[in-house]
């Protein structure tokens, strides 16, 4: 749903950020245009989504300036519908040659790159909207934040879910004691992983239009296969699996639901460690298991009490045969499958309180409380947090210094560090410790080298 920001909209957000519009500085974007001039940005990866990005944001009030892909022959389409546009195939030479005339960066690369691509433009004083997951391994999200708040640009993740009147409602009456104590949530999103896969031996060549290296960013190596290119998701060094895919939509209720952000902030005198333990049927270690159980056990945060998230990915006839489905069911009281045109009906979430049950979609853009009978108002707008006018809408006014994003970095980073740390889990027979605040596994070293592997030369944050 997308609106304009009307005055009301605009005075909710001056209430929510303390009685004045919060005003963001960065090193120069925010006083570089006035507020009735285009948001000058680039986008990194121009496939599907990046050019459905690209022409969005040209569409509610952007510039397109410059244009990066490592595929020349992506870029060509764009070229031909913003002439004058500036194209490059390495991101590296794109914003040397282009930093003083870009605002913003919109970042839609394989997983793999989101995160260099992001941090190239924060260190710039770029305002960056990056696709899902923000990062591809748990450290690099971590860093995104910091550098995030260091440079004090406005930033975004994509999972518009969040971006829905329905989601802030449904939180204020979480956060207002509505279904009351939380002790669980389960997170399901059915699709199966890419399984164990046989590394190609063959070297075909490079395709003309194709920068490999470019391609390749910072990760290590190897020789050019069309099955990189072409299938990433489903290869360990370049993709993120469901956790990375799918969690990024659907964990943000229940990490709001539960406070979870609290872990992070690491008040002393407390056991802030957060368990992890994942079950799978077969390792897969160039890529992702077919299917994934995950338990998240949550420590005590203040006075709420321990909790449990539980994540699946799997195929639904493997969630039928180990009888996830019919729990899931008998928890939700109904058919868990929504009617409402979502992407992935059969995927969702499940915020399980004492006095009641919040079900979303995969996207948490749909929320309804259960039982119905018992809580039938459920369509009036929200009041604490501002009615949205769109996920993109909401970013361009955040550039502008009239709002802050509800999923910018400072939310989505630790959501994607708990999520990749479940694929982490998933390469080990053993439950895992993972400390919020120090940004480690605190019980096998191996395990927390993982949250950081290597960068090739010429590449870092």
């Amino acid at each position: 749903m997308v609106r304009k920001m009307n005055r009301r909209t605009l005075l909710r957000i001056s209430a929510l950020n303390g009685g004045c519009l919060l005003v963001v500085p960065s090193a120069r974007s925010v006083f570089s245009y006035q507020a009735h001039e285009k948001l000058a940005f680039a986008v990194v990866g121009v496939g599907s989504r990046g050019t459905s990005l690209a022409q969005t944001f040209a569409r509610i009030g952007g510039r397109l300036t410059a244009i990066c892909d490592a595929d020349q022959a992506k870029m060509a389409p764009l070229m031909r519908k913003f002439p004058g546009v500036h194209a490059y195939q390495d991101m590296r030479r794109m914003f040397d040659a282009r930093e003083r005339e870009i605002d913003a960066v919109v970042v839609a690369t394989s997983d793999h790159a989101h995160a260099v691509a992001s941090a190239m433009g924060i260190r710039r004083g770029k305002h960056v909207y990056c696709e899902k997951p923000m990062a591809h391994d748990v450290r690099e999200a971590r860093m995104l934040r910091l550098l995030a708040a260091e440079h004090k640009v406005a930033t975004q993740m994509g999972n518009q879910g969040m971006a829905t009147n329905s989601f802030r409602r449904t939180l204020e009456a979480i956060e207002d004691g509505v279904i009351g104590t939380i002790r669980e949530a389960h997170v399901w999103f059915v699709g199966g992983g890419s399984g164990p896969r046989r590394v190609p031996t063959d070297t075909p060549p490079v395709p003309a239009e194709l920068n490999w290296d470019a391609w390749l960013g910072p990760a290590a190596y190897r020789p050019y296969h069309p099955q990189y290119v072409y299938g990433w998701g489903g290869w360990w060094d370049f993709g993120t699996g469901w956790l990375g895919g799918g969690g990024s939509h659907s964990l943000h209720l229940s990490f709001k639901a539960l406070g979870l952000r609290k872990l992070w902030e690491g008040p002393p005198g407390i056991d802030r460690r957060i368990r992890v333990e994942s079950v799978i049927p077969e390792k897969a270690p160039h890529g992702f298991p077919r299917w994934q159980f995950v338990r998240y056990y949550i420590p005590a945060r203040g006075n709420r009490p321990p909790a449990v998230i539980y994540w699946y990915n799997a195929e639904e006839h493997e969630l039928r045969r180990q009888g996830i489905w019919a729990k899931l069911q008998e928890i939700a009281g109904r058919d868990l499958e929504w009617k409402d045109g979502s992407w992935t009906p059969r995927s969702g979430t499940l915020v399980v309180g004492d006095k009641g049950v919040v079900h979303t979609n995969a996207h948490n853009s749909s929320c309804q409380i259960l039982p119905l009978e018992k809580f039938p108002s459920q369509t009036d707008p929200p009041q604490r947090y501002p009615e949205t006018p769109g996920h993109e809408h909401e970013f361009i006014a955040a550039c502008r210094g009239q709002t802050r994003c509800l999923s910018e970095f400072h939310h989505s980073g630790p959501v994607i560090e708990l999520l990749l740390a479940g694929n982490v889990a998933g390469r080990f027979d053993e439950p895992l410790e993972f400390d919020p605040v120090e940004c480690r596994i605190t019980n096998n070293a191996e395990a927390d080298a993982m949250l950081r592997p290597p960068y090739r030369e010429g590449w870092s944050l």
